[in-house]
């Protein structure tokens, strides 16, 4: 820029002109030279450096400890449920105390889910679960726009899994009321018992890996539904490990005012032999375990991947 005592405009640096006023520009020699003076020189000195470059977008270091936290829990959260429920059902008190308040009611569950997709109205209760003797259409009707109403809403509300669960039910509840004959139909309500509470014992395990941000993922509900599929899941599965080298494991025998137990009723009634209970039983807790098995794996593989990405962006960041 030019200065005062120079020969040019100040404005536009043309030649200066005899006159007061630029003939290229048109401004009064006596003015920009005022405004010239009045800046000061700290202000010309920035018109004249380049605009600084942008600042890097701001990073929230808690996602990284975020990230971390999480993987820790992938890594040690299952693993270390089944050990303890495993310890704890090793002894006599222990393995009461969890049947008593944590197992039972997911084992009756089995039972009663299993009717109700089969086309029989069943409640649930303590140690025992009341099926009617005949199948209810109207239930099963009833049952079956509930189910439609739980795909529609997962539909409508773009929510996957609601729609993915909803359509599951649906087509179970459509081979176990229409395809399946009752006298399997029964067999498979016993079954359940023990089978139902493996199932559903594994899903209540699997709610650990809850997308971040759902409800179940936030707050304590996963850990509590982890405990409690720990417990159903190992308590179960050691009634049937044991019986493979001890049939007296198997609790054979009537239950107090409900009928002959699961086992009695599954041999005596439906003439299944004693091995194939054994292994029909063990069959399933290998599949459920291979299904846990492959949801820790992906789980902590997709952890691990979060906390590098969010370390790898914190860093970036810098101090």
């Amino acid at each position: 820029m030019a200065s005062p005592a120079s020969s040019t405009c100040p404005r536009c640096g043309a030649p200066r002109a005899p006159a007061p006023e630029c003939p290229q520009c048109g401004v009064y020699y006596a003015k920009a030279e005022a405004r010239f003076a009045a800046k000061a020189p700290g202000a010309v000195l920035a018109e004249a450096l380049p605009p600084e470059p942008p600042s890097p977008p701001l990073v929230w270091r808690g996602a990284a400890e975020d990230a971390a936290r999480e993987l820790s829990i992938r890594a040690f959260a299952l693993p270390g449920a089944l050990l303890g429920m495993w310890l704890l059902c090793s002894s006599g008190l222990g393995r009461t105390v969890t049947r008593v308040f944590l197992s039972m009611w997911v084992h009756e569950s089995g039972h009663a889910l299993t009717a109700w997709l089969c086309g029989y109205k069943a409640f649930p209760g303590p140690w025992a679960t009341s099926v009617e003797e005949v199948r209810s259409p109207f239930f099963s009707v009833l049952l079956a726009g509930a189910l439609g109403l739980m795909v529609y809403r997962g539909w409508r509300r773009a929510h996957r899994p609601l729609l993915i669960a909803g359509l599951v039910l649906l087509g179970l509840q459509f081979v176990g009321t229409v395809l399946v004959p009752s006298h399997v139909a029964r067999a498979l309500i016993y079954f359940n018992g023990d089978g139902g509470g493996l199932v559903l014992g594994t899903l209540l395990m699997a709610t650990l890996y809850a997308p971040q941000g759902s409800a179940l993922h936030e707050g304590w509900l996963r850990w509590g539904l982890l405990v409690i599929g720990a417990a159903a899941f190992v308590d179960i599965f050691k009634v049937w490990w044991d019986a493979r080298r001890n049939f007296g494991s198997i609790p054979f025998g009537r239950n107090e005012g409900s009928g002959p137990s699961d086992p009695s009723a599954l041999t005596d009634m439906f003439g299944w032999s004693v091995n194939t209970l054994v292994h029909r039983y063990m069959t399933l807790a290998w599949v459920c375990l291979a299904v846990l098995v492959g949801l820790y794996a992906l789980g902590l593989y997709r952890a691990h991947a979060a906390w590098r990405l969010t370390r790898g962006a914190a860093g970036a960041a810098g101090p």
